[in-house]
């Protein structure tokens, strides 16, 4: 993977901006720490930082190419999956190439395709091309979302990126952020709302969304969206379907120049990406597959069974090592480093996120950099194939709001009275927004078109809010993970799938499971769910109640809004929290997290409210 950034600006000369230019290059140097590039044409300007991984020698950007007198120069960060079928068809028409990164691949696409380009692609991408003739810039965005791609249209010009601090080192973005930021912040975070960049003026393409920078205008467009359709396929097929279609998108995930390891959480799915790729090197004589798995230290001694983590991850994983024969490693994360790495988990998102569920990520990528530079993770079989407690139990599945953060009360509680009064029918707005935009078909069932509901509640939010921590959290250490169950023809298979087959044998994502059943150990394809695994040891929850304490006292943005009483009554009596306040598992040790996060983020980032 790779940071690119871009800056067009009507009648200006670039060669003049060059100290601005590389202030945002620096900015993504953890993303593409191997090479940097520069292209600079006029008023245009296209910036490169590389994370190499295939065709070390062919692949340097910014890459050109010229065709009829017309000079393309892309700037590309992610992963072509069916990078070889397309050259081979690209080969057929007459283009010559000179290596074999998919780079070359994805620009010599444009050149043949243009705009119609992002629909031949399956992998998780964003580029930039731009074109001499007409002197546009075509902007890309893989169909799911996996990597980013941020920007910024003003007058006379455009500014983009990978990350938001691309954006801000142009001088052109302020750190500003108005009403719409905060409520952003305060009552959906870390979620966001799709497209919105919560910095003011801030946006980003959305999943399968393409625009074009031409004569001072962006205009976007989507190629590619889920649509609904009848499912044809029977249950013996559906089953075959599935398993097909998972085991592709992992073997065509396995191609890389650099040394590539599995995450292992010892749940369904990281096991189905590491058994199917344990099969596929030895048969290919391959070697053994290399495997890493998270725990925090002494959690033995302070885990707590609930309905959402009901098992711990050792025996299972274990379980998994012996099965797939891996070469396994374990990473044991301190308690008081996850209270300091929230620091740079907001440093890597650049905004208050995930709290230890990214700083722990962050940490454990951290680890792994040390010795590999590609990994595969199970991420999005969830939202895809309704693995959610929120999928299963039917008074959550109707209530008429978001599934994972179900109420504001505890987001109200830490705010003084009358801050953010339109809090609560700004989150209902963007919840009715969206259900009311997943396609239907007549003929479904309540429960079929509740789950299309569900998909894309799913889909356009919490798998986001994943994928952006997963892509910040391992790039923050230049570590690329791909994730095999995000590629899009599986998105679009589940989403037609009758509940009651997705549902096989009345489980979550049971037609996985079945799909899978004969390859892995019986204990793991019907173990039931569980997240990624979450810190109980009270050092951290001190940790981070020491640090709000500090926080309460002091006198700025922050301490402005909240309410001083109502958060200390959370650090004196943590129990009184009962439900996660979002996701599955995040309650009071993470409600002090975040509040260290908005403090931090605050300060960094010198944001002004406005």
């Amino acid at each position: 993977m790779c940071g690119i950034a871009g800056w067009i600006e009507k009648d200006s000369n670039m060669a003049m901006r060059t100290t601005a230019l590389n202030a945002m290059s620096q900015t993504l140097e953890r993303r593409g720490p191997d090479e940097n590039g520069l292209y600079i044409n006029g008023d245009t300007a296209l910036i490169h930082r590389r994370l190499a991984v295939i065709d070390i020698e062919n692949g340097k950007q910014p890459m050109a190419a010229g065709v009829d007198g017309v000079t393309y120069v892309i700037v590309y960060n992610g992963e072509i999956y069916n990078a070889p079928d397309l050259r081979e068809e690209l080969r057929a028409d007459g283009f010559h190439f000179r290596g074999h990164s998919d780079t070359e691949v994805v620009l010599k696409t444009y050149i043949k395709y243009g705009d119609k380009c992002p629909e031949k692609l399956n992998g998780i991408f964003a580029f930039a091309v731009f074109r001499s003739d007409d002197r546009s810039v075509f902007l890309c965005r893989d169909k799911i979302g996996v990597k980013p791609l941020f920007y910024s249209e003003y007058n006379g010009g455009l500014v983009f990126g990978s990350e938001i601090k691309a954006l801000l080192k142009s001088g052109v973005v302020k750190p500003q952020i108005d009403e719409q930021g905060l409520n952003e912040i305060f009552f959906l975070g870390p979620a966001r709302t799709p497209s919105y960049g919560v910095f003011k003026g801030v946006f980003e393409l959305n999943p399968g969304e393409c625009a074009v920078y031409k004569n001072n205008r962006l205009t976007r467009k989507t190629y590619f969206s889920i649509e609904a359709k009848e499912h044809t396929d029977n249950e013996k097929q559906t089953i075959e379907k599935t398993r097909y279609l998972l085991t592709d998108a992992i073997q065509r995930q396995l191609v890389s120049d650099v040394p590539l390891c599995m995450f292992l959480s010892g749940g369904l799915d990281s096991s189905i990406i590491v058994k199917t790729a344990s099969m596929y090197q030895k048969e290919h004589k391959l070697g053994k597959v290399h495997t890493y798995s998270v725990e925090y230290r002494d959690n033995q001694k302070y885990f707590e069974k609930s309905l959402f983590q009901p098992t711990r991850d050792y025996e299972y994983i274990k379980m998994m090592v012996k099965n797939a024969d891996t070469k396994h490693n374990e990473v044991i994360l301190d308690n008081e480093l996850l209270a300091d790495a929230l620091y740079d988990s907001v440093e890597a998102r650049d905004l208050p996120g995930y709290v230890d569920v990214d700083s722990s990520l962050l940490l454990f990528c951290r680890e792994i950099k040390k010795d590999y530079t590609v990994a595969l993770s199970g991420e999005c079989a969830d939202e895809l194939f309704g693995g959610y407690p929120w999928y299963h139990n039917r008074d959550i599945l109707f209530e008429d709001c978001f599934p994972w953060s179900r109420s504001q009360d505890i987001r109200r509680f830490i705010l003084k009275d009358g801050v953010l009064k339109n809090g609560e029918e700004y989150v209902r707005q963007r919840y009715l927004d969206t259900i009311n935009s997943a396609p239907k078909l007549k003929s479904d069932s309540n429960t079929d078109r509740r789950m299309r509901e569900m998909f894309y509640l799913n889909f356009y939010w919490f798998m986001q809010c994943l994928l952006e921590r997963k892509d910040r959290c391992s790039m923050y250490s230049g570590l690329e993970v791909r994730v095999p169950f995000c590629d899009y023809r599986l998105a679009e298979y589940a989403y037609n799938m009758p509940w009651e087959l997705k549902a096989y044998n009345g489980r979550e994502k049971g037609i996985v499971r079945k799909a899978f059943e004969d390859v892995l150990p019986k204990e793991i394809t019907w173990r039931k769910k569980s997240p990624y695994p979450k810190t109980h040891n009270p050092v951290y929850f001190n940790k981070c109640a020491e640090r709000v304490n500090i926080i309460l006292k002091k006198k700025n943005t922050l301490t402005e809004l909240l309410d001083k009483k109502a958060v200390k009554s959370i650090i004196e009596n943590p129990d009184s929290i009962k439900e996660p306040w979002y996701g599955q598992l995040m309650k009071a040790p993470q409600i002090l997290a975040y509040i260290i996060e908005l403090d931090y983020w605050f300060k960094k980032y010198k944001v002004e409210i406005v």
